[in-house]
């Protein structure tokens, strides 16, 4: 339980700086300017030469994956579950660092990414190497893990019992107290300290997606909620198969143009995408409140999906490093299924997590 005090400390600090390299790099990158307020790309004024920025951030990540860490492709979730099913929860510590710095930078560069999954991602590490370094069991460094990874979301938005029930449904395996106990008590640490920095006016008290007040709902829109339900079903499935199939073509290419390379590609078209829709580029918290607001009409609705769909696919296909929870908020996508949860297990077990290797 103190390690768990401790890990809600230090991820929590890690969860929040994350959000603010992802402010500094797009300020850089879009508006040059030193600044870690979170900005929206959607508002550059660089025209047609924004298409290079994405380029140019897809090539570092490339370059970082190659001679840093492999591990740091992905989107984090599937990542943390292949650490816990095959690697005895134990995450190097390289990769702490070098997987926020890399989806800071792909999140800036206008990535069409969510900063959760590698906030879960860098969290489950920091607990993991809490357990490394007190010589605990597998099952203990499991719920240290589970318990740092838990604490991104609620460091981030403010949901302790939310990141709970997360964390213990997808990453824990097991309901039992030796893990709940632990992923709650290092949630609602760093919900605390989140609590307390806002009282010092160092983040916002305000939550990301404020809504005003309304009636309850009932009756027409109970039965419309059902209706919406059916309809994200779908999309869930359609989106999903998009991700798979971006994965597919560029593992068409091993053999003719390195892994490296790949988020090269997944950035031109995510730049193309944003010339069509820029609000499609960089997290999209700004365009999910809008959604929330009902500040967007049919038609820019039916494109912000069509465009963030593909330039999503193809930079997550491309093993580019960024989440999906924000692109989920805005497009809608079931978690991880069991084909990605066997393919996870398998590309651990090769030497990558997630990816097929392709080292030629």
């Amino acid at each position: 339980m103190p390690l768990a005090l401790l890990i809600g400390g230090l991820s929590a600090g890690i969860s929040l700086a994350l959000l603010d390299m992802i402010g500094f790099f797009t300020n850089v990158f879009y508006y040059h300017r030193l600044s870690v307020q979170l900005m929206s790309p959607a508002l550059n004024t660089l025209g047609a030469v924004a298409i290079v920025i994405p380029v140019v951030g897809g090539l570092i990540v490339g370059i970082m994956a190659r001679f840093g860490s492999e591990q740091i492709r992905g989107h984090g979730i599937p990542e943390a579950m292949g650490r816990i099913l095959v690697n005895g929860s134990k995450v190097p510590p390289r990769l702490a660092i070098l997987k926020p710095i890399s989806s800071a930078i792909s999140i800036g560069a206008g990535g069409p990414f969510g900063a959760e999954g590698p906030i879960i991602l860098t969290g489950g590490a920091v607990g993991s190497i809490v357990g490394q370094l007190f010589h605990l069991t597998a099952a203990q460094r499991r719920s240290l893990l589970v318990a740092g990874a838990a604490v991104g979301m609620s460091a981030v938005f403010g949901t302790p019992v939310a990141a709970t029930l997360f964390g213990v449904e997808l990453l824990a395996f097991e309901f039992k107290p030796r893990s709940m106990v632990l992923i709650g008590l290092a949630s609602a640490t760093a919900d605390g300290i989140r609590m307390a920095m806002a009282s010092a006016g160092l983040v916002t008290a305000q939550p990301i997606f404020p809504v005003p007040a309304h009636a309850p709902l009932g009756g027409v829109a109970l039965l419309g909620a059902a209706a919406v339900g059916v309809a994200t079903g779908l999309a869930a499935w359609v989106l999903t198969q998009a991700v798979y199939g971006a994965e597919d073509i560029f593992n068409r290419l091993c053999g003719r143009l390195h892994w490296m390379w790949w988020p090269v590609i997944g950035g031109a078209i995510i730049g193309l995408g944003g010339l069509i829709d820029p609000r499609a580029l960089g997290v999209g918290y700004d365009t999910i409140h809008a959604e929330l607001l009902g500040q967007l009409g049919i038609t820019a609705l039916i494109t912000l999906f069509a465009v963030k769909l593909v330039i999503w696919s193809s930079g997550l296909g491309s093993g580019t490093s960024g989440g999906i929870l924000a692109p989920v908020l805005m497009m809608t996508l079931r978690r991880p299924s069991r084909r990605r949860r066997i393919g996870v297990a398998r590309g651990q077990a090769d030497g990558a997590v997630g990816f097929p290797p392709c080292r030629r």
